[in-house]
């Protein structure tokens, strides 16, 4: 009898641990849905290198018994720019509809003589990641890395930001971000630096202002290398990425949208 008690208690503390895990949160989303288009021009200096393509699928998914958006970012360099490496990219993550965090993301990387093909797949009931990898000349990898709560994806990380409700945010405040990328775990901080008015290809719009701190790395010069602006309306598009690199100084910038949730409307200078 003196070890029901125990018996029960811990039964109980499994059960209840279960039911938790078996929860996904719920993130209200009101800027972007289904078939939603986004073309930009990516310049390296002086010079327009590629272009960059974010599209969201018109019709939704279903992954792990989940909804979700499928969100597929490709990125090419211009057959003049080929001359210096030819890129020929693609990421995509399937974003659960309500909890905002991938079940599955794909890689598939061409630059130059490099090649690697990578799908991800989450499991947020066990915090796990399981990675399946192939490079060039190489027999094919896999791996399972646990995770933390609400991991995301490069991809979703940004379609995550889009939900953040920046009116009650002031400037200096911080944005924790847990992520998972080459098998690795990073918590990232995005600061929000306010608002501006940005000009971009497809006119000027007013902007919300964010600069993710980037970790010491052999890419980008210093942790504010990176600027983000994203549309300071329902859409909360990303209107212009600019980036400071060893290397140069590289800018993303919109150059045309369709099939956005709400109208996007141009600031009024």
């Amino acid at each position: 009898m003196k070890k029901l008690f125990p018996v029960v208690l811990l039964i109980l503390l499994v059960a209840f641990g279960f039911a938790e895990k078996e929860r996904m949160r719920s993130i209200p989303n009101e800027s972007f849905s289904t078939g939603e288009v986004l073309k930009y021009k990516v310049h390296y200096g002086p010079i327009t290198a590629a272009e960059a393509v974010i599209d969201v699928s018109p019709n939704i998914h279903r992954i792990n018994d989940r909804a979700c958006y499928r969100a597929t970012v490709t990125g090419k360099t211009n057959s003049s720019f080929d001359l210096f490496i030819k890129i020929r990219d693609t990421w995509q993550s399937y974003i659960d509809t309500a909890a905002i965090v991938p079940h599955r993301s794909f890689r598939n990387i061409e630059e130059g003589n490099y090649r690697k093909r990578e799908t991800v797949d989450f499991n947020h009931y066990t915090n796990t990641a399981f990675v399946e990898k192939k490079k060039k000349s190489k027999p094919k990898e896999t791996g399972n890395y646990k995770t933390p709560d609400n991991v995301q994806d490069i991809v979703s990380g940004f379609y995550y930001l889009r939900t953040i409700n920046y009116d009650k945010l002031r400037p200096g405040d911080k944005i924790n971000v847990q992520g998972f990328f080459d098998e690795e775990n990073f918590d990232m901080q995005v600061v929000y630096k306010g608002r501006e008015t940005v000009s971009t290809k497809a006119g000027d719009f007013k902007a919300i202002k964010l600069v993710p701190k980037m970790p010491r790395n052999d890419m980008f010069k210093g942790e504010n290398a990176i600027t983000v602006y994203l549309s300071d309306d329902k859409n909360k598009i990303p209107l212009m990425i600019e980036a400071e690199m060893f290397v140069g100084s590289l800018k993303v910038n919109l150059y045309e949208y369709k099939n956005l949730k709400h109208k996007l409307l141009l600031a009024h200078r």
